[in-house]
């Protein structure tokens, strides 16, 4: 960790909770607790070690309804703040914010309780080294924990020396064994299709998804197999796909009402959604429904994507900018605002319509939920439409008279970045012009407020931009969405902006001594106890896999000598990455999907037109397999458009696997097939 700044004096800051001015509305959450919460700051650390306490951290986020627990049963307690103020400096940290923070102590937690969770519960020496973590504890044993800590501390000092020093030590070991990945093979189809085919043996056949409950959202491995179907024609992929997205469209995690996906549900079934609804889980499933129902023509996909495209728009946006989430909490209670009983139907229907409603939503006198109540299902499209679109208008109405959930109203680079790219490309699978002007303007209103002198920042508030610097994920979710942009406007300004981000990520956070290999956090970035690699892609994209993504773009948009330099640095962070690939490929579901785009060339199609009139440019849009690459317009506007002219008159389409380009076609049908060979 880098030494503290001796000349901050901490007793300037002690006696008073400090939340109330922060960036953070999860930090604004607790700024009315009576414990002395304090970001993390080097005023908090040099409070620490002038006093000789540990650091009780404690970390979450502002939809998490196990967080609001804690703080309700805890944190506003006036006897459990008492001895958190006396005997600890407290931070509180919101893990979406300072992601790097989070994933240290979280490994730490992991390796010390075998599981992570939020709240995430560590206590620290003052150097910032963990002693003891947990996540969420009931008031009785938190103040049994509280009183254990600090007597260890007090009598037992030198087995928390010991024990930190053993288990920074084991973080340390953990992170360069992530950081050594070695003995991978080549990234050529044959191992794509391994990964595939392990990936589809744990798929749940019966209810979609892969492992048990919880389950989450595989939003990268829908992407990574909607490729591969489009690469091998694998029916057991498109099966695969077909299944979990029905499966979770039809389910509580879906909402039925006004669109848009819960984070993830409680059973293996997708009934019970845990409630909070995030940016990066919707723009993910946008990106992969979208993708769907361009490829099938699947209405149930369409719909589907058309609607959390509208959740985007309606609900997360703020400006031009995507907000965080939505609670899972409203009125302090999970799930309030969603669930129906048959009288409540009945009350807001009708007898007739109340009855038929809970017919078509799965709702019973039992329920699914907490107290008879039911979360809405789908399990078949009711016969008459009209009735549903009414019933649906109506329902929807009636449940914005009730308690709403919070939103974290905190904008994330990264996660505009997904919500940019789903945009773009759900504008060509709908045919839909406004979604595209919608990734438009966020790009405009995310570069102008989150660049500052140079740089990208993580986070911003209500149009003020936080101090935090953004992480390898801001750069690279960011730069894929502008290049997406490029693609689809043609437009210079777009390619300009992401290139820049990529010379950052490569200047920055790429390992020097391995290539291919990056870090999350950049070199001039504060040093926590690690440096935080983490290649393993989880809920979000890694970083790694990310920005491997945005180069494999980049290489081929881009004008030479920079195109080279991206291109090798995508092929290194592949091989670098193949053993995820070969060993473990339920965790590198975007890994995978980078590498169905590399082994086909990538495929890149140039097409020669006047954009905004070429019906050969439009059906090249709609036929392109994921990841491809595809531009248009007129001779030399381009970099892939060099040299390239039409052809007797006629539109014409020229398609490159790599640097092997065949000879243009100038039908539709023609090039058809020339992308299916």
């Amino acid at each position: 960790m880098k030494p503290t700044d001796r000349r901050v004096n901490p007793t300037e800051h002690r006696g008073q909770n400090k939340l109330a001015d922060a960036a953070s509305p999860y930090l604004r959450q607790h700024a009315d607790n009576p414990v002395h919460w304090q970001e993390w700051t080097p005023q908090a650390l040099a409070e620490a070690a002038e006093r000789d306490v540990p650091i009780l951290l404690s970390v979450g986020y502002a939809a998490c309804h196990w967080c609001h627990v804690m703080a309700h049963e805890s944190f506003e307690d006036e006897q459990v703040a008492a001895a958190m103020n006396a005997d600890f400096v407290c931070i509180k940290v919101d893990r979406e914010e300072r992601p790097d923070i989070d994933a240290v102590y979280m490994n730490a937690t992991v390796a010390l309780t075998g599981q992570g969770g939020w709240p995430m519960t560590c206590f620290l020496t003052p150097d910032g080294r963990p002693f003891f973590c947990g996540t969420y504890y009931p008031k009785a044993a938190f103040l049994e924990l509280l009183s254990a800590v600090i007597s260890t501390w007090r009598n037992r000092r030198e087995e928390v020396e010991q024990a930190s020093d053993h288990i920074a030590g084991e973080l340390q070991s953990m992170a360069q064994s992530l950081q050594g990945l070695t003995g991978g093979p080549e990234v050529e189809p044959s191992l794509c299709d391994h990964a595939v085919s392990t990936v589809l043996d744990d798929e749940d056949t019966v209810h979609g998804g892969f492992g048990g409950a919880p389950k989450f959202p595989p939003s990268a491995l829908l992407e990574a197999l909607l490729r591969h179907y489009e690469r091998t024609g694998s029916a057991r992929a498109l099966q695969a796909v077909q299944r979990t997205g029905t499966a979770m469209a039809r389910g509580g995690i879906y909402d039925q009402l006004a669109g848009g996906f819960a984070r993830y549900s409680v059973d293996n079934a997708w009934v019970v959604p845990h409630f909070e609804k995030m940016l990066y889980d919707n723009a993910l499933l946008l990106r992969s429904y979208a993708h769907w129902a361009r490829r099938t023509g699947d209405q149930l996909a369409r719909r589907v994507a058309g609607q959390t495209a509208a959740f985007l728009l309606h609900d997360l946006a703020d400006g031009d900018m995507f907000t965080s989430s939505l609670d899972a909490d409203a009125g302090g209670r999970e799930g309030a605002t969603y669930v129906w009983t048959p009288a409540q139907l009945t009350e807001v229907l009708g007898a007739d319509d109340g009855r038929w409603a809970a017919s078509v939503f799965g709702v019973t006198e039992d329920g699914t939920f907490e107290h008879g109540t039911s979360v809405l299902q789908l399990p078949a499209d009711p016969d008459d439409p009209d009735r549903f679109d009414r019933v649906r208008t109506v329902l929807l109405a009636a449940r914005l008279t009730r308690v709403q959930p919070d939103r974290d109203d905190k904008v994330v680079s990264a996660w505009n970045g997904l919500a940019i790219t789903a945009l773009a490309e759900a504008s060509v699978a709908l045919d839909d012009p406004e979604l595209l002007d919608a990734a438009r303007r966020c790009a405009t209103a995310l570069i102008e407020l989150h660049i500052v002198d140079g740089r990208l920042r993580r986070a911003s508030l209500g149009g003020h931009v936080g101090d935090n610097a953004a992480l390898l994920e801001d750069h690279a979710m960011l730069a894929t969405g502008l290049l997406t942009l490029h693609e689809l406007t043609a437009e210079d300004s777009w390619l300009t902006a992401a290139t820049a981000l990529l010379d950052t990520a490569l200047d920055h956070f790429a390992d020097p001594d391995r290539p291919g290999r990056w870090f999350d956090t950049a070199d001039d970035a504060e040093q926590l106890m690690l440096r935080p690699a983490d290649p393993l892609d989880g809920a979000t994209p890694s970083g790694a896999s990310s920005v491997a993504e945005a180069l494999l773009l980049a290489g081929y948009l881009a004008d030479e000598p920079h195109a080279d330099r991206y291109r090798q640095a995508a092929a290194d962070a592949l091989l670098a990455h193949s053993p995820l690939l070969a060993r473990a490929p339920r965790s590198a579901g975007h890994w995978l999907a980078v590498a169905e785009a590399a082994v086909r060339g990538p495929l890149q199609i140039a097409v020669a037109c006047e954009p905004s009139e070429s019906a050969l440019l439009a059906a090249a849009r709609r036929l392109a397999p994921g990841g491809a690459i595809v531009v248009g317009g007129q001779v030399d506007s381009l970099h892939l458009l060099a040299g390239r002219d039409r052809v007797g008159g006629a539109d014409a389409a020229y398609v490159c696997r790599g640097r092997v380009c065949d000879l243009p076609v100038t039908s539709v049908e023609d090039l058809a097939a020339a992308l299916a060979r």
